[in-house]
């Protein structure tokens, strides 16, 4: 009976060893990226292997969570979704818009046509648009991954409109003024207007009542509130590939190619408002200056990346990318009365080309199966565009504000975003 117990229990060991021996012996799964995977009872995946970026992540040793993503070493499309927060350079130069005081353009104050009174002082320049901002934005990308590595994808990057205002009123700093009370009042330089921008017949105790029209003439002489304002909008959009070039067990290097469009919107707008004695304003009684200048531009772009495996679930990469852009420039200027009847405006079409090249500094985590997570620093350098050095051009006959090269322009900031494999 011993005997017996002794040989079956000697049997039974023989065959969990056996057993043991066949699991180390299993061959190998192959991830996609030259790693090793032995299957386990519960099998330890690889991660999916693109997403935001479409690179084969490192391992991820957590089990399978059943959601409707894709799995290790599959081709098909994928998905990703990221909030931007950038800071862009103000492309828009020193100016003086508005000074306190007036002219006495009839000459029936002072004798003398165009004879000026007040201080003088600037009372609105461009300078005081204020600091620069970061606004918020997004980007989307959609792709397809093939078997052999290669990804084909497009993406569109928005960012919201940053505005900067400033404005002056004639309420003077500590309400300082000449005895005459001139530099309650502002003037700007415009001149060769039509006579429906002459604005109040009585703006100032120098105009006799009933008179028909004002010692100060125009909307721009005697005015009583000036506001400026500066809008920037950037878009950006990608179509291209990115196929591996060389890789080892914890890094890869990849090659990047593909059409890129970018395009700088940015506007300049003046709006100034002619009061009455008895402080009223009618609509023809405002004027609305606008600058607008487009700059889209097209072309080919070319990169790499590099990516390190820096543990479990996370990676850190670096990418590069260079463009020559053809830009396709669009300058509009025009003049408006405040009730929509009259206005004036000249356009000015124009082309040059400007070298682009961007930079991105990504930490990749892999927390599921089919699911990517990225937050990173970016910077986007664009050089020789073009730029509102004056932005108020004065003659309202042959409106000409002057522009001026951007020898550098930076937008950069962070993302952060998610993507999905399915």
């Amino acid at each position: 009976m011993r005997q017996r117990f002794i040989g079956g229990a000697l049997l039974a060991a023989a065959a969990v060893l056996a057993g043991a021996d066949a699991g180390r012996a299993q061959a190998p799964a192959d991830t996609g990226r030259g790693l090793p995977v032995y299957e386990l009872p519960i099998t330890a995946r690889a991660q999916a292997p693109t997403g935001i970026g479409g690179l084969d992540p490192p391992l991820n040793a957590e089990p399978t969570i059943p959601i409707p993503t894709g799995h290790a070493g599959d081709a098909g499309f994928y998905t990703s979704a990221e909030f931007m927060f950038l800071t862009q350079t103000r492309t828009v130069g020193y100016q003086i818009v508005a000074y306190r005081g007036i002219v006495d353009s009839t000459g029936r104050i002072t004798g003398l046509p165009g004879m000026y009174l007040g201080s003088g002082q600037p009372a609105l320049t461009t300078r005081e648009l204020g600091r620069t901002t970061f606004t918020p934005g997004f980007r989307l990308e959609v792709g397809y991954k093939f078997e052999g590595g290669l990804q084909l994808y497009a993406n569109y990057l928005q960012l919201f409109d940053a505005h900067y205002s400033a404005g002056a009123t004639l309420a003077s700093p500590f309400a300082r003024s000449r005895p005459d009370l001139t530099d309650t009042f502002l003037v700007a330089g415009v001149f060769n207007f039509s006579p429906k921008f002459a604005g109040p017949g009585q703006k100032t105790a120098f105009d006799p009542p009933g008179a028909g029209s004002s010692n100060t003439y125009g909307i721009w002489d005697g005015a009583s509130t000036m506001d400026i304002k500066f809008t920037q909008r950037f878009q950006q959009a990608d179509i291209g590939g990115r196929m591996p070039l060389f890789q080892t067990d914890y890094s890869r290097v990849y090659g990047m190619a593909g059409g890129r469009f970018a395009w700088f919107f940015e506007r300049f707008g003046w709006i100034t408002t002619s009061y009455d004695v008895d402080g009223n304003a009618n609509p023809q009684d405002a004027a609305f200056y606008t600058n607008t200048l487009s700059q889209r531009m097209y072309g080919p772009f070319v990169g790499c990346g590099h990516e390190i495996f820096l543990a479990n679930q996370f990676s850190l990469s670096v990418d590069l990318t260079g463009a020559m852009l053809l830009s396709v420039v669009k300058e509009r200027v025009n003049y408006e009365l405040g009730d929509r009847s009259t206005e004036a405006k000249r356009g000015v079409n124009d082309w040059g080309l400007v070298p682009n090249a961007n930079a991105a500094l990504n930490l990749w985590w892999y927390p599921i199966e089919g699911v990517q997570v990225r937050v990173g620093y970016q910077a986007m350098s664009f050089f020789n565009t073009r730029a509102m050095q004056e932005p108020i051009g004065f003659d309202m006959g042959a409106m000409d504000p002057k522009y001026a090269i951007q020898g550098f322009r930076l937008l950069h900031g962070f993302n952060f975003g998610v993507g999905l494999f399915f």
